[in-house]
C-alpha cells in the first residue's frame, strides 16, 4: 500500500469521523472513486488498517477531551466506591457508557452483514443525501439545553441513533447531532455530546476488531509504514476536525455540511448508478 494512499485515507477518516459526513461511507467511496485496490482482496489487512485509523481518531478525541474525561473517570470510580450517583460528572460518566450499548449490540450482532451487504456506493450516496436533509431539518429546531442536562432518555435515544450509523453514509456524528438538536440541545452541546459519545463506541469497536486481527497472520513488513502514517494522519486530522467544528458552530449552522452531503451524495449516485466511473 503506498504511503500516500494511507495518509489520504487517514485524513479522510479523521475528518469524516467527527464532521457529520460519514467516515465509513468515505472510506469505501474514496478508494472506489480513485480505484485504489490495495485492500480489496486482502480483507484481513483491510480490518487491520481500519483498526489503526480508528485508534488514531480515538487518541485525538481522548487528547482533546482529556480534562473532561479525567473528571468523568474519577467521578465514575467514586460512584463504584460510594454506590451513589450524586453529581453531574458522576451521572454523565455512566450515561456516556450507556449511550454506547445499542451500537455495541447491533455492531456485534450484524458485523458480517454490515461488511458484506451495506457497502454499495449507490446506497451510501442515498444515505448521504437523506441524512443530510435530516441534519438540515434538525438544525433548524430551537434548542438551548447545555451538555450538563444530558439524561437517561437522551443517552438511550442518541445511543439508538448512533447504532443506525453502522450503515455507511448515515454518519455517526451527523445522526447523533441531529437527534441532539431534536432533543433541544444547543449546537455546541449536541456536537460535544456526539464527540464524547464517540469515545466508548470507537474504543469498543477498535478493540472488537483488534481481537479478530490478532487471530490472523500478523502484519506484513511492507504494510507497517503505511499503517503508522495512516494512524498519525487520522489522529491529527481528527483533532483538527473536533476543534474546528466546535469553533465553527458557535457562530454558524451545520449548513455547509448539509450542502456537501447532498452534492457529494448526488454525485456518487450518478457516477456509480450510470457507470460513469
Amino acid at each position: 500500500m503506498p504511503v500516500l494512499h494511507a495518509i489520504v485515507l487517514g485524513i479522510v477518516q479523521g475528518l469524516s469521523e467527527f464532521l457529520p459526513i460519514s467516515s465509513s461511507g468515505h472510506l469505501i467511496l474514496v478508494p472506489e472513486l480513485f480505484e485504489w485496490n490495495e485492500l480489496v482482496n486482502r480483507p484481513q489487512l483491510n480490518k487491520t488498517f481500519d483498526v489503526a485509523l480508528h485508534i488514531g481518531t480515538l487518541v485525538a478525541a481522548l487528547w482533546y477531551f482529556r480534562k473532561d474525561l479525567g473528571r468523568y473517570a474519577a467521578a465514575g470510580l467514586r460512584t463504584i466506591r460510594t454506590r451513589q450517583i450524586r453529581t453531574t460528572d458522576e451521572r454523565l460518566a455512566w450515561l456516556l457508557l450507556l449511550s454506547a450499548v445499542p451500537g455495541a449490540i447491533v455492531g456485534a450482532a450484524l458485523s458480517s452483514t454490515i461488511d458484506k451487504e451495506l457497502g454499495d456506493p449507490v446506497l451510501i450516496g442515498v444515505m448521504l443525501v437523506v441524512f443530510g436533509v435530516v441534519l438540515w431539518f434538525a438544525d433548524r429546531l430551537a434548542g438551548s439545553r447545555p451538555t450538563e442536562s444530558f439524561g437517561t432518555r437522551d443517552a438511550i435515544v442518541m445511543g439508538v441513533a448512533q447504532a443506525l450509523a453502522l450503515q455507511p453514509g448515515i454518519s455517526r456524528s451527523g445522526v447523533t447531532m441531529s437527534v441532539g438538536r431534536w432533543l433541544h440541545f444547543d449546537r455546541a452541546a449536541a456536537a460535544r455530546l456526539s464527540f464524547l459519545m464517540s469515545i466508548p463506541i470507537i474504543g469498543g469497536a477498535a478493540l472488537y476488531k483488534a481481537v479478530d486481527v490478532l487471530t490472523g497472520r500478523g502484519i506484513p513488513d511492507d504494510f507497517v509504514e503505511p499503517m503508522i502514517w495512516g494512524t498519525i494522519a487520522s489522529g491529527v486530522s481528527g483533532f483538527v476536525a473536533i476543534a474546528g467544528l466546535l469553533r465553527l458552530i458557535t457562530t454558524k449552522s451545520f449548513a455547509p455540511f448539509v450542502v456537501y452531503r447532498i452534492v457529494f451524495g448526488i454525485g456518487v449516485i450518478v457516477i456509480f448508478a450510470t457507470g460513469l466511473r
